[in-house]
């Protein structure tokens, strides 16, 4: 077991609340690659990798919104497990894998990759929802969800909202809300709405919160002139184990061990 990062009050609160935010976790000189590698991507500076997606905001797909840049059009780059850049430098940084391993164990896989952009201009909004939807095994303790702020995030540009101990209730089913504009996959947990016990999670650049993957969550609509970025991975127990009749989504997002050692009967 690696040394914690985490002070005995911040696992309590993770165990209570079903999230910690460390701060400060990493510097700005850590983060300035992820956002130069961004735009690199979008720009066409550079290929995107093999498997990754590049996808453009809803808005500006439908041609609702025309964007003035390049990033302007993009909601997120996910699955960006063959860059070097943002998979070995975030993914596969000593510092959040020894976060990861609190609530992982010590032999650990990378689950799914995301860089989100939110873009000003366009709505953008993702409504409040459970990650286990997308993971198809469990145990559910075992996978934990990171998210880094590239910038300040704030409540006018969109932060991240939790509730607070919903990660101690089941997984709930999730639809489409009736939103005129909402991006592809991004699912709202049934009959959550606009949760009365929300918490914003205002971050400054390099902020990361560690989150149980049945904490309800979203953000909401960027309303200033800038963007709202960061970077996400999730990570599992290499011991989860598939629900019956359950396999790997495909090669484009595959489980990679990023610590410690395989399970023969694992993901």
């Amino acid at each position: 077991m690696s040394e914690t990062p985490f002070t005995a009050e911040e696992l309590c609160h993770y165990e209570n609340h079903g999230y910690v935010v460390k701060r400060r976790f990493f510097s700005q000189s850590e983060l300035e690659p992820f956002t130069k590698r961004f735009l690199a991507i979008v720009n066409e500076e550079v290929p995107p990798a093999p498997g990754m997606t590049v996808m453009r905001d809803v808005m500006v797909a439908k041609g609702a919104v025309r964007p003035g840049t390049r990033a302007e059009a993009i909601a997120k780059i996910q699955d960006f497990q063959n860059d070097p850049v943002l998979y070995d430098g975030y993914v596969k940084h000593p510092r959040l894998l020894d976060g990861a391993e609190q609530f992982t164990g010590p032999d650990i896989k990378s689950i799914h990759t995301m860089l989100i952009n939110k873009p000003p201009g366009v709505d953008g909004r993702h409504p409040l929802h459970q990650d286990l939807l997308y993971f198809p095994f469990r145990p559910a303790d075992q996978i934990v969800g990171t998210w880094t702020a590239l910038e300040r995030c704030t409540r006018r540009n969109g932060c991240l909202v939790v509730v607070p101990g919903t990660h101690r209730g089941e997984l709930l089913p999730h639809e489409n809300p009736d939103w005129e504009w909402l991006n592809l996959a991004y699912f709202g947990a049934k009959g959550v709405g606009a949760h009365p016990e929300r918490v914003h999670l205002g971050m400054e650049p390099g902020d990361t919160v560690f989150f149980h993957p049945l904490l309800i969550h979203g953000s909401g609509q960027n309303r200033t002139e800038g963007f709202r970025r960061a970077i996400s991975a999730h990570y599992a127990s290499a011991a989860c184990s598939f629900l019956p009749g359950a396999k790997p989504i495909g090669k484009r997002r595959p489980y990679l061990l990023v610590r410690g050692s395989e399970h023969p009967a694992g993901i």
